[in-house]
Parts: structure tokens; C-alpha cells; sequence
């Protein structure tokens, strides 16, 4: 071991600049912050969004329409579906479960039965809401449509 090759240990020595410690460091004074202005002083921080006094984009885009904060939002199954999905699994009654199963739906999203499609099948169908197309096409077959 020689004098030349001796080095501090990992970690021991910081590279941070050491701010307002005086000119002889040379960050003394203004400690890098320049002279005046908001961002010279202690305490700043800027707003979110803020342009430097420009209008911020949040209030240049026009705002318009409204949102139904009450809305029910459905996830829409066509009798179509239903139909593939009885005669894949050979159901005669389908659920909220049977769907999940399916993967058409997750457990926690409501369902509105559509009637785009052929049904062809007697079924028992249990969902949130239908349509009154929907609930004649599965009457019509002796099917009956159970609400949740």
C-alpha cells in the first residue's frame, strides 16, 4: 500500500454543491439563484399549470358540455352473444355469473341486454336492464327475463 493509492471509502466522500457557504466556494452570494424574482426567494414554489403569466392552457381550451354525474353506466350484451354462448356451453339459463365466466363482462359492471341478433333458443336470462326489443325476442321463445 502506497500513498497514491489510497481512496475514501464508497460513499464517504459527497459530491453535492455545497450552496451559500461563502464566496471562496464560489457559490456564496446568491447561491445560484440569480438576483430578484420569485424564484430567487425561499419559499418558492410554482403552481401547477402556471405559464410564467401567460393564460394556462386549462384556461384557454373552451369548456362545454356536461357531465351526468348520476349516469348509469351499462355494459351492452346482444342477444346474439347470448345465443353463441348457450349453444358453446349449452346454458338454458343465463346470469351475471355465466357472463363473468365468459369473460364478457367483470363482476363489478352492470348489464343491458340488446336485441341485435337471432335467438333461437328457449333461455332464462337474468341481467340489470333490457331492451324491449331484447325482452320480446326472449318472451317470444318462452324465455323468461329476470331483472336484478
Amino acid at each position: 500500500m502506497k500513498l497514491h493509492t489510497l481512496k475514501p471509502a464508497e460513499g464517504a466522500v459527497k459530491t453535492r454543491k455545497r450552496i451559500g457557504r461563502g464566496p471562496g466556494s464560489g457559490m456564496g452570494g446568491t447561491s445560484t439563484r440569480g438576483h430578484k424574482g420569485a424564484k430567487s426567494r425561499s419559499g418558492y414554489s410554482k403552481k401547477i399549470g402556471f405559464e410564467g403569466g401567460q393564460m394556462p392552457l386549462q384556461r384557454r381550451v373552451p369548456k362545454f358540455g356536461f357531465k351526468n354525474i348520476n349516469r348509469v353506466e351499462y355494459k351492452a350484451i346482444n342477444l346474439s352473444t347470448l345465443q353463441t354462448l348457450a349453444e358453446a356451453k349449452g346454458y338454458e339459463k343465463i346470469g351475471v355469473e355465466e357472463l363473468v365466466a365468459a369473460g364478457f363482462i367483470s363482476s363489478r359492471q352492470l348489464v343491458k341486454i340488446l336485441g341485435n341478433g337471432e335467438l333461437t333458443i328457449k333461455l332464462a336470462v337474468e341481467a340489470h336492464a333490457f331492451s324491449k326489443t331484447a325482452e320480446a325476442a326472449i318472451q317470444a321463445l318462452g324465455g323468461t327475463t329476470t331483472k336484478i
